[in-house]
């Protein structure tokens, strides 16, 4: 991702979590349908997941369309709390890399699924590339006061 958006990197963030948060969400379902036999914990962790990850996607949506509605001036509010979204999506991505690792490493169905195991290794990737970004981003363009939380809890986030 480049840095040269100036005023409308808000937006360009939002726009990376926005189709991240989505493909997320997809991956669920993918790893679902491809593994015959999955285990019942797998199957039922994916379709909270997957709950999760479209409601993370609906806020990034609502996120977009505060600051585009703001046009030119990202009131600095916005613009925190658009940060606090992007440590709180990057948390997010890490717990749902580490649920795909899990599977990938204790699942018999996938044990007995070679392409399963491509799979899984691409989604991980992919979700790796959404954590650089995020990590680019809150410890390379900002201060430490804007590094992610390390705790796991659940934050939502509300639009202004």
């Amino acid at each position: 991702m480049q840095f040269y958006y100036g005023p409308h990197m808000p937006l360009r963030i939002l726009d990376e979590i926005e189709f991240w948060k989505h493909q997320e969400e997809e991956h669920t379902v993918v790893i679902r349908e491809l593994v015959s036999g999955l285990e019942a914990s797998y199957v039922e962790a994916l379709k909270k997941w997957e709950e999760v990850l479209s409601a993370t996607h609906q806020q990034a949506v609502r996120y977009i369309e505060s600051v585009v509605r703001a046009s030119q001036y990202v009131p600095a509010q916005l613009h925190q709390q658009a940060l606090h979204f992007v440590s709180y999506c990057l948390q997010q991505s890490l717990q749902f890399i580490e649920l795909c690792r899990q599977i990938k490493s204790r699942s018999k169905a996938v044990s007995q699924n070679p392409t399963a195991k491509v799979v899984l290794d691409h989604i991980i990737r992919e979700s790796e590339y959404f954590v650089g970004i995020a990590q680019l981003l809150l410890y390379g363009a900002h201060s430490a006061s804007a590094a992610p939380r390390t705790d796991s809890s659940e934050t939502s986030y509300n639009v202004l």
